[in-house]
């Protein structure tokens, strides 16, 4: 019982450390990215910002029921993999100087479409592969874990990066962020749960039971 638990919770905190990290990431520099090496206007990087909004809001509402057809397992393990593929195709492309402010854009749109979803998922494990007496206490835990490693370091890592003046060390940051995803893709697979169409109670029994 202890192992199952153990395993499930390095599973949640790996899911939460990668998405954490990588939007922290995308949104608290891309403004930067823009302005630095695209030579967009300040007062006109918000119009670049508005498209990856939409594709954050697509990605949960379009693939969102695959999560209980599909299932949970395959449907997490493909949108991180997605994710973090899409994402090292941009950051070669990127640090080639392949891209303009648009493509960039684009880009990072595909990748939001599929990361946003397996992020949503990431809050959904966290509270349902835990006793029900505790799963308000887990998701707490495992959000506050995984911004404190995710997304505080990202920032800084990142703000450093784009400082540096370099496209492929800042490309190398993305790389790093894809790899995250990429492990998060094989923790779920290895630790995830089938819990499409199940009760949350056979999921994980409440500790009242035993």
């Amino acid at each position: 019982m202890l192992g199952k638990y153990r395993a499930r919770s390095v599973l949640a905190l790996t899911l939460m450390i990668a998405q954490s990290f990588l939007f922290n990431a995308a949104f608290f520099s891309y403004g930067l990215v823009l302005t630095k090496f695209y030579v967009v206007p300040e007062n006109q990087a918000g119009l670049y910002l508005l498209p990856l909004t939409l594709s954050n809001f697509m990605g949960p509402l379009l693939l969102g029921p695959l999560f209980d057809t599909v299932g949970r397992r395959t449907m997490i393990t493909g949108t991180y993999a997605a994710g973090g593929i899409l994402l090292i195709a941009t950051a070669i492309l990127f640090g080639a100087n392949a891209l303009t402010a648009w493509t960039q854009t684009i880009a990072w749109m595909a990748v939001f479409f599929f990361s946003s979803a397996a992020a949503s998922s990431a809050y959904l494990t966290a509270s349902e592969i835990f006793p029900l007496e505790t799963r308000a206490l887990a998701i707490a835990i495992f959000y506050a874990l995984g911004t404190a490693i995710g997304g505080a370091t990202s920032p800084l890592l990142f703000g450093y990066l784009v400082g540096t003046g370099s496209l492929w060390s800042l490309a190398g940051g993305y790389v790093f962020a894809a790899i995250l995803m990429l492990v998060a893709a094989l923790a779920e697979l290895k630790f995830g749960v089938d819990a499409e169409m199940r009760s949350l109670e056979s999921i994980a029994e409440p500790l009242s039971s035993e």
